[in-house]
């Protein structure tokens, strides 16, 4: 039987070989959670290098939020990086929740995006 953090990184492989199939060149909205913050990171693969990221630690959310590990965080944190995101020009990304799974806080950050002008 596989440890915890070796399922973690077989489906974290996993989500992220599927994604590299259908990504055609987008860039990968990568989300980590922990149990007290989350955050977030639009990555351009090709070139390797990170185009907007944010983060419940951010200086301007950190003083607008109860806590750094609910859904109201998450969504804030989905608002923000949708909006760096479109400051950097991207507007089409390719979802990656790693291994974890799209429920709660990461649902949350998804549909935050997506409101905020990200597609996916």
């Amino acid at each position: 039987m596989a440890t915890r953090k070796e399922a973690l990184t077989k489906r974290a492989s996993r989500v992220r070989r599927q994604i590299k199939k259908v990504a055609n060149g987008r860039p990968r909205l990568s989300v980590h959670r922990s149990s007290k913050n989350i955050y977030v990171q639009v990555i351009d693969d090709v070139a390797g290098r990170t185009l907007a990221a944010a983060s419940t630690l951010d200086v301007d959310l950190r003083k607008s939020l109860k806590t750094g590990a609910d859904v109201a965080a998450a969504a804030a944190v989905g608002n923000l990086v949708a909006e760096r995101a479109a400051k950097a020009g991207v507007t089409e990304v390719v979802f990656d929740r790693g291994a974890f799974i799209y429920h709660g806080r990461i649902k949350a950050l998804a549909e935050a995006a997506r409101e905020g002008g990200l597609s996916f």
